[in-house]
């Protein structure tokens, strides 16, 4: 708990407004930085019902007075924005009259026996994000993102996993040869060869492996997998939209667990 006065910012050239810029609008700039920033009310909840502090809470000058009731005491420490400068932060048409800034978590150690999503080359954030959720959803508790996927802690891949991130355990940037260590079979996705879904006998628990949006699934990384695995698409399509096709399978696998 903190009972530091809020402090207040009417400078656009503050130092550390200049940093909520680059955390905003920089996919990368968390991994240089070492800090994330949360924009929204959805994801600063997600953030807390999961046990996270953040180190700042940021909020809007007009939005502070409704806020305060309800976030004071939220992080170590509080910053009121005029409303001006909080909106040339964000990165969003109507920008969020709050935000966190949070420590970016130690990469976790691989747990062998976790249910696991890995993600090979995915590039665009939306589709990374989308993923996050899905596996949240479904019990699969470990993501690996192999070396060239889209920055996981990014602001649109938060976005777009509304709030799963605090759920997960996230291990990013990567080599293949990280998953010798997995003792869960490893099951690729393929759009043009495999057993069918709705036929495949699944292993539970698994490691899904996801390719990228247009290339697929490596041929090196495939090599490691134990199962092949397409989905039936009888209106024709030549192949679904990875965040689609995550979705499709993990829904699968829960149903093995009963989950």
């Amino acid at each position: 708990m903190s009972n530091a006065a809020p402090e207040h910012i009417t400078s656009r050239d503050n130092a550390l407004l200049k940093e909520l810029r680059k955390l905003a609008q920089d996919p990368g700039a968390y991994r240089k930085l070492g800090r994330i920033w949360l924009e929204g009310d959805h994801l600063c909840r997600a953030a807390r019902q999961r046990g996270v502090r953040p180190a700042i809470a940021v909020f809007s000058e007009s939005f502070w007075p409704q806020a305060q009731f309800e976030w004071t005491d939220a992080a170590d420490r509080t910053l009121i924005v005029a409303d001006a400068l909080l909106a040339g932060v964000s990165g969003l048409e109507s920008p969020a009259p709050m935000g966190f800034v949070m420590h970016l978590p130690m990469r976790p150690e691989l747990v062998a026996d976790a249910p696991t999503v890995v993600l090979d080359r995915l590039q665009d954030a939306g589709n990374v994000g989308s993923v996050l959720r899905s596996a949240a959803a479904f019990g699969f508790s470990q993501i690996v993102a192999l070396k060239g996927t889209a920055a996981l802690w990014a602001p649109k891949v938060l976005r777009a996993g509304m709030g799963a991130h605090f759920g997960l355990r996230l291990i990013e940037g990567v080599e293949a040869e990280l998953l010798d260590g997995l003792t869960v079979p490893l099951v690729a996705t393929s759009s043009h060869h495999g057993d069918w879904l709705h036929q495949a006998q699944l292993p539970h628990p698994c490691a899904w492996l996801l390719g990228h949006e247009g290339q697929g699934v490596s041929a090196a990384l495939e090599a490691r997998a134990s199962h092949r695995i397409r989905i039936a698409q009888p209106g024709g399509e030549e192949s679904l939209n990875v965040a689609a096709a995550a979705a499709i399978c993990l829904h699968a696998s829960a149903a093995l667990s009963g989950s």
